[in-house]
This record gives C-alpha cells, sequence and structure tokens, in this order.
C-alpha cells in the first residue's frame, strides 16, 4: 500500500511542478494546490498509517505494549487542508479580480507597462 502513495506522491509533485511552468495564472493555482496535496500525502505516509488503531493509549499504560496510530501527522494534515482551502479561495478572488482589470490570464501580460499600450 505504501508503494501506491509513494507512485501519487510522485505524480502529484510532478504534476504540481509542470503546472508551476506554464504560464497561465488558474494553472499555477491548480499546480499550487497539486504540490499542496502531494505534501499533505507525504506527511500522511511519513507518520506511520495504522489500520484500526485508536490515537489514544491509556493513561494507566507505563510502557506501550500494543500499536497506536500517531495523531500528531493526522492533525498536521488536517490543519494544512482547512489552510490550504483558505488560500485557495482567496487566490480564486484575486485571480478573477486580475483577470477583469488586466483581460487577460497571461502571467507575462501583468509585467508589461502601460506605457507600452500606445
Amino acid at each position: 500500500m505504501e508503494i501506491v502513495f509513494i507512485i501519487l506522491i510522485a505524480v502529484l509533485y510532478a504534476a504540481g511542478i509542470f503546472m508551476l511552468l506554464r504560464r497561465s495564472m488558474v494553472k499555477l493555482l491548480v499546480g499550487i494546490t497539486l504540490l499542496g496535496n502531494g505534501a499533505n500525502l507525504l506527511i500522511f505516509l511519513l507518520g506511520n498509517i495504522t489500520k484500526g488503531k485508536p490515537p489514544v493509549i491509556d493513561s494507566a499504560a507505563k510502557l506501550f505494549t500494543d500499536i497506536y496510530a500517531d495523531p500528531v501527522p493526522q492533525a498536521l494534515i488536517l490543519t494544512a487542508i482547512v489552510i490550504g482551502f483558505g488560500i485557495q479561495s482567496f487566490a480564486i478572488v484575486l485571480l478573477k479580480r486580475v483577470y477583469v482589470l488586466v483581460n487577460s490570464d497571461d502571467l507575462d501580460d501583468l509585467n508589461t507597462p502601460e506605457e507600452e499600450d500606445i
């Protein structure tokens, strides 16, 4: 199962970097989203996936005799998903406003000064 996650992480990173190298603002945002999802999967994979075990340990236990799920990677990923959603929402609104002002989706059109339009 871990090899599937490794391949999926590699595909997400490759697709994200490919999309970042495009000239479109929308493709840039999609690339950032893919990289964020790849990073979330990487944290999940490094957190030692444990099936069917709760992330709670009995307080009376002095020695861990059973496998338990680590709750820290799960909490980090949940936080990253919420923060990523907020950033994506803000970026979509910002990209829409830029498109209305510039009338183009090309990133090179943002760098041209106003005097060149004469």
